[in-house]
């Protein structure tokens, strides 16, 4: 008799109908099944929410004969193709396997050697779906509060990407420096970066639009990089580092919006007495004194 192996992602947060009876008819045509659960290499994501742990808890609570091993994704097909071969071929040894996996996110990738057969279709269940349900739902439970810090202790130390622009005008002999309301310190403008930006330059034009309105400038430079001790993120693992730009002002009416309370254009040459003075925000002192050290002659 040949061995079943089911390769699949399992990525909801519980077994629908549609899985139990993909499992339970397989099951019925072999006396061995084994299911390979897919593993991305990134930790904890809204695809990927559950790691392998996890699903491998949920698969042996209600099937608990059946054997569950982890094949991780790779970005050949080919290697994960002889990969997946040759971890079913060591840990079991002289077995004959049928690979059960579906048309789309398995098939047409797969170049083993091993023989193939599409997975049935039990009923219109879109996993995607099942897990935006329950993405806002807040239980009362201590498995739900313990399920929480488990999901942040295992993910990656993360470093969030933020841009700073320095605007000048008159020959770089002035500066645009803006205000927030909930500190009364000078600082530059900026913001973090999004995942629809195009680039750092794009994420600095768009910060630059959006807290000082419609001005025309010259095309954004790279100044430098600098951790950025942030207040939000000074007791905690992740980290704030930013990418600082500059651009030459040529026409509009700087107009503080956004989270930006006041704009004020100063003199390069004050600068250093501001920041002695401590008029200028402290996570911003580095990358000052960098256009100072740069710009003031």
């Amino acid at each position: 008799m040949t061995t079943a192996v089911i390769i699949a992602r399992f990525q909801t947060p519980y077994l629908h109908e549609g899985h139990q009876k993909l499992i339970e008819q397989v099951s019925t045509k072999h006396t061995k099944l084994i299911i390979l659960l897919g593993v991305s290499p990134i930790k904890g994501s809204r695809k990927n929410p559950y790691d392998y742990y996890t699903r491998e808890r949920m698969l042996k609570k209600d099937y608990p004969d059946v054997i569950v091993l982890p094949v991780s994704d790779h970005p050949s097909d080919k290697a994960w193709s002889e990969n997946l071969d040759n971890l079913l071929t060591s840990v079991f040894p002289n077995e004959e396997f049928w690979l059960y996996g579906s048309r789309d996110s398995f098939i047409p990738y797969y170049s083993g050697k091993l023989q193939t057969v599409e997975l049935p279709s039990h009923g219109d269940y879109n996993a995607t779906q099942l897990r935006e349900q329950y993405a806002d739902k807040v239980f009362d439970s201590k498995d739900f509060r313990a399920g929480i810090l488990y999901a942040y202790h295992n993910q990656y130390t993360k470093v969030y990407p933020t841009v700073d622009v320095a605007v000048f005008r008159h020959n770089k002999t002035e500066i645009l420096l803006g205000k927030k309301s909930i500190n009364n310190k000078w600082r530059l403008i900026g913001g973090f970066a999004d995942p629809e930006d195009e680039s750092f330059e794009h994420a600095a034009m768009r910060e630059l639009t959006e807290e000082c309105g419609l001005l025309k400038t010259s095309c954004m430079v790279y100044e430098t990089s600098a951790h950025v001790n942030d207040w939000r993120y000074r007791n905690e693992a992740d980290k704030i580092i930013t990418l600082l730009f500059s651009c030459d002002y040529e026409t509009g009416e700087p107009i503080a919006q956004d989270d930006i309370a006041d704009l004020q254009w100063f003199d390069l040459q004050h600068l250093p007495q501001m920041i002695a003075d401590g008029l200028t925000s402290p996570e911003h002192t580095a990358l000052l004194n960098s256009l100072i050290n740069k710009y003031l002659k």
